[in-house]
């Protein structure tokens, strides 16, 4: 079992991070480099060589990657083609009769699979997976021919009903491969197995069309590491915050969407696990966007029913991580009535805000934080006036602002967008931000995360050791997870608990099976069991966790009203409950990681004293103290105004705000509020 060097690479829009860790010794190596697009590999290959990583020496690479993400939500996807129950070609397109502006008067909505690229084939299962119509095998054979004429990667084979009995869905597989060219052939319910079509059917269209591109790029990955001499498998990670052999990932392709942002939730579970502290509230500022998540009791959100954007419903495990378009680049401008707007756009890694000095003209929040003294002017040279002049031609003088009104302005608004998005993960779970701490990371997190706490009124800000790399450690300490869903979608009065007991088991027995099969030192194994519930005639689900594998009926019914009560304040005794889905969860868990070594202690100071002193924008100019993160003693004790910057970040401590550390190194920022 591998237990040397672990290393952790995750892909942002803008930069690419590392962190190679030595588990025997603790000793650390970072690097950043810029994200190469749309090839992520050259900057993954580029920030191994610049922590000068011998491959050879490392055990085991975890990679988090926006490869699939990406090509969703950029509609970059390979051409797809869907045979699916006659008279059901529209299902995708149909939807739930939503529309993406409650009170707009038009929309537009592109389906992941175009019409002339869907066919029927006369079949049909009824809800208990009796047939009804048989599988006509002639017409899937000519469907998958002009399919793969017309040059269509993959297919999707989505039958009505298919989670109750999916023998014609592996039927029609078996057809289509002898004539496919490749294996890009995904059954909706061997990804899925529920009851609602259109979330399976999206499902399974979203993992086809982004199949043939994660492989491409995981394959040849793999390959130049190999040809560097890394000589173990590379593992990927996926969207509930586990991880899968780079062997096997492409097969769910889908599972790794949103793997990224699920990174960055694990490390923040290991990192508040390690400073006492269990419920957070995640905020990941990079710079294209900002990533938020809830975590209670130090477990990570994970959710079936995740819409990653309007109409793409993925329903697969996944980290439930909420984003809004506020990163560092994210470009500042007027609209058509003269109102100031704070992104979605981003000027992204190229050319970027204009004080990188790359070549970008459009202001962005990384400009309007150097022109408050929050980024230091002497770093940007000459770019530091270009990002002067673009916020007073492009902000201020329109507006009939200063340059620094404009930039506080700027920051105010992006500041908005963002607890927004922490108040709705928080309000929609039924929780209070003020009972959390704000775990704050990205590259830009801590520039923003005291003003959002003073926002939200939470108490507490938490800024681990490396924010800028938190995605890459979210890698290296993340553990292997298998997840399963089975619908039964019965009265709970009239299932057979006997079969229950059994599915629980058998998928307890394969995700143990999966897991074992991975060449990984584990600590230990363990399984969540829970159900999807409701009330007879609602549509929301409400996911129930259940102790162990072997509940009874009695059992269900009493957590499941248990549940519904401490969500919704109400007790329904005379209606009948449903059970829709059973789900496990098989994690296998990794040793702990030592984290205190993120900072070196050699380069510890006794007291803190400042490196610099400058002026700093809160409000009106305050000569603020500078301090270098590596230097801070582990018994810090200070109290803003006070700029704290490090290799990968800056941190913004407000006036009145008292910094502490804790043994690992991370700050515990105390906001009073009035």
């Amino acid at each position: 079992m591998m237990a040397g060097l672990v290393a952790g690479i995750d892909v942002g829009g803008t930069f690419t991070d590392l962190v190679i860790v030595d588990p025997a010794t603790g000793a650390v190596r970072l690097a950043k480099v810029p994200t190469t697009l749309p090839n992520q590999a050259p900057g993954v290959l580029s920030a191994l060589e610049e922590a000068g990583a011998d491959l050879a020496d490392i055990d085991l690479i975890v990679h988090g990657t926006t490869t699939t993400t990406n090509a969703v939500l950029e509609r970059t996807l390979a051409k797809t083609g869907l045979i699916t129950t006659m008279g059901f070609r529209d299902v995708l397109e149909l939807g739930r009769r939503t529309r993406p502006h409650a009170y707009g008067m038009h929309g537009q909505f592109v389906p992941i699979i175009a019409r002339d690229l869907r066919f029927e084939v006369p079949e049909r299962m009824d809800a208990r997976g009796d047939i009804l119509t048989p599988l006509d095998e002639a017409a899937v054979r000519r469907a998958a021919l002009r399919l793969r004429d017309v040059g269509c990667e993959s297919v999707v084979i989505h039958f009505l009903h298919a989670y109750a009995n999916p023998a014609h869905e592996r039927r029609a597989a078996q057809i289509v491969a002898e004539i496919w060219p490749n294996d890009h052939i995904t059954m909706g319910h061997a990804l899925l197995s529920e009851s609602r079509e259109y979330e399976r059917g999206v499902t399974a269209a979203v993992n086809a069309s982004v199949q043939p591109l994660l492989e491409r790029y995981v394959s040849r990955l793999a390959d130049q590491l190999a040809a560097r001499g890394y000589a173990h498998d590379l593992l990927v990670m996926n969207g509930n915050g586990g991880m899968v052999s780079a062997r096997s990932v492409s097969k769910e392709a889908v599972k790794t969407v949103m793997s990224g942002p699920a990174s960055g939730v694990m490390a923040a579970v290991a990192t508040g696990r390690r400073a006492g502290m269990t419920n957070l509230l995640t905020y990941d500022m990079g710079g294209t966007s900002t990533d938020v998540a809830m975590i209670r009791d130090g477990r990570a959100p994970v959710s079936n029913e995740i819409e990653v954007e309007y109409a793409m419903p993925i329903h697969v495990p996944m980290v439930d991580v909420r984003t809004v378009g506020a990163g560092g680049g994210s470009i500042a401008r007027l609209d058509a009535a003269g109102m100031l707007r704070v992104g979605p756009e981003s000027a992204g890694s190229s050319p970027g805000p204009v004080c990188y000095g790359r070549g970008g003209t459009r202001v962005t929040i990384s400009d309007a934080n150097l022109l408050l003294g929050r980024l230091p002017a002497a770093r940007f040279g000459q770019a530091a006036e270009a990002a002067r002049a673009a916020m007073a031609d492009q902000i201020a003088t329109p507006l009939g602002l200063s340059v620094e009104e404009a930039a506080e302005a700027v920051v105010r608004i992006a500041n908005i967008h963002m607890a927004g998005a922490i108040r709705m993960v928080s309000i929609s779970m039924g929780a209070d931000p003020r009972d959390f701490a704000l775990f704050a990371f990205g590259g830009a997190g801590p520039l923003h995360a005291v003003a959002l706490a003073r926002e939200l009124a939470v108490p507490q800000v938490l800024i681990p050791a490396r924010p800028g790399i938190t995605n890459a450690l979210g890698c290296v300490v993340a553990d292997l997870r298998q997840d399963f869903v089975r619908t039964l979608n019965r009265p709970l009065d009239s299932v057979e608990i006997d079969t229950v007991q059994r599915i629980l088991a058998e998928q307890d027995a394969e995700g143990r099976r999966l897991i074992g099969a991975e060449k990984i030192r584990l600590a230990s194994v363990r399984t969540e069991f829970s159900a999807d519930m409701q009330f007879v005639g609602q549509t929301h689900l409400l996911r129930v966790a259940l102790p162990d594998g072997t509940p009874s009926r009695d059992d269900l019914q009493r957590l499941f009203e248990a549940a519904y009560h401490q969500r919704f304040r109400v007790t329904l005794p005379t209606i009948r409950a449903n059970l829709v889905n059973l789900n496990v969860s098989v994690i296998g868990e990794r040793p702990e990681m030592d984290l205190s070594a993120l900072i070196d202690r050699a380069g510890r100071k006794a007291e803190a004293a400042p490196k610099e002193s400058r002026k700093v924008w809160f409000g009106s100019w305050v000569d603020t103290p500078v301090y270098w993160r590596d230097h801070l003693p582990l018994d810090l004790h200070l109290t803003g105004p006070a700029i704290i910057e490090q290799m990968d970040t800056t941190i913004v401590i407000d006036p009145g705000c008292h910094v502490t550390s804790d043994p690992d190194g991370n700050l515990i920022v105390q906001v009073p509020h009035a």
